[in-house]
């Protein structure tokens, strides 16, 4: 049977193929160190779950939540960009709660995108940037991902041949996969840029809170006027381990979050209500449960840089997120992202992300996430050094070297 329209624009999941690999392998006996997909695997912060359980034992929190998210929540909010970017926010009209990031773009594509209007998506990027705004109609133009001067040339070019005129542009700093981080001064020209062509800017700062090196990621909204034409998009799920908690935020600019909480009244009730008051709970915390897992993340980027290093396998040191962001070995390189992922999974029991699955021009990278602790990230690094060792006599028995994707 032929598939449904909207099902037809996804691409294949890329990652399913890894995963399934993945899972045969285990099934098989081996013990699959896995640094694919950036699922924390650190555990909620004790006065977080314990708030959660005081409140589930009220009944009347057992009823319908809000879409747009408890007022104590969207005010706890308000009070973390106040506190970390010193951006004054309205918590009735300028924030709503979403089901993490991902359902926020998904639903912001919903609610501003026309059949045919035209998106300007980084590439490589978190696929929900642009299968968003694929599924309800849109089109997808691919920009540049570094946050320098290379990047606007491209976006004025892309304004003056699209037709209609790009709706909005979508940033991601610091960037999911490639662990790129923005300066202010880049997001100033972003907003000077948007302004000049009306264009609405929307940002994912999913990972504000996880850094390195003692530099903070800035905010696109510290920028004067940006709240003009911008949303952003931030998460819970890595700075406080919730992930599967469901907890994220859109704030910004009011017109675009009434758009989008109106879109969500028809679709969701909001997350469970205790899960919004342990939320509460959490942003107004003191921070320490934060700095303790940057620290943890910091500890591991360190150990993969230097172990993968002495592998042969070469790992910037990202300067945010909890990925890492690493060109295959030349060596594999003609294989592209898929295989040599897969190679990886049968040779040396450990499993990453293809870069293809962030967009074609990721293709000679993949993603590495880290989400396990350090003896099995040390563990990873000395399997994929017996692999790249016994690689020319160990090949054939999978695809040969000589083979062109």
């Amino acid at each position: 049977m032929e598939e449904f329209h909207k099902v037809r624009r996804l691409p294949p999941y890329v990652f399913e193929q890894v995963n399934r690999l993945k899972a045969s392998a285990r099934a098989g006996g081996a013990d699959i160190i896995d640094l694919g997909m950036g699922n924390p695997d650190l555990p909620t912060p004790q006065a977080i779950v314990d708030k959660l359980c005081e409140v589930v034992q009220d009944p009347r929190t057992h009823r319908y939540s809000s879409s747009k998210g408890i007022p104590g929540l969207r005010r706890a909010q308000a009070a973390y960009y106040a506190r970390r970017f010193n951006v004054k926010l309205n918590p009735d009209t300028q924030v709503v709660a979403t089901l993490g990031s991902k359902e926020g773009f998904a639903n912001m594509a919903q609610a501003i995108t026309a059949p045919g209007d035209v998106i300007l998506c980084p590439n490589p990027t978190y696929p929900i940037h642009a299968f968003g705004f694929l599924m309800t109609g849109g089109v997808i133009r691919s920009i540049s991902i570094e946050p320098d001067e290379t990047f606007f040339p491209p976006l004025e070019r892309a304004v003056k041949h699209s037709i209609p005129k790009p709706l909005a542009l979508i940033i991601n700093y610091p960037s999911n996969p490639t662990a790129r981080v923005a300066t202010l001064d880049f997001y100033k020209d972003v907003i000077a840029f948007a302004k000049k062509h009306d264009i609405i800017v929307l940002s994912d700062l999913a990972y504000s809170e996880i850094y390195f090196d003692g530099n903070p990621p800035p905010s696109v909204l510290e920028v004067p006027g940006a709240i003009d034409c911008t949303v952003e998009f931030t998460s819970m799920s890595k700075t406080f381990s919730m992930p599967g908690w469901r907890m994220g935020f859109a704030v910004g600019n009011e017109r675009l979050i009434s758009a989008l909480t109106r879109v969500k009244s028809y679709l969701d009730y909001g997350a469970f209500t205790p899960i919004q008051v342990a939320a509460t709970h959490a942003l107004n915390g003191d921070g320490s449960d934060i700095a303790e897992v940057r620290s943890i993340y910091h500890r591991r980027r360190d150990v993969m840089v230097e172990s993968f290093g002495k592998a042969g396998f070469e790992v910037p040191p990202p300067a945010a997120t909890m990925f890492a962001w690493a060109k295959i070995p030349e060596k594999f390189r003609h294989l592209g992202s898929l295989e040599f992922s897969k190679l990886l999974v049968e040779k040396a029991d450990v499993a990453v992300a293809p870069g293809i699955g962030f967009g074609e021009m990721g293709d000679e990278y993949v993603r590495l996430a880290l989400v396990e602790n350090e003896h099995r990230i040390r563990q990873a690094a000395r399997n994929i050094k017996k692999f790249f060792s016994t690689a020319d006599e160990t090949m054939h028995n999978v695809i040969s070297l000589n083979a062109h994707r």
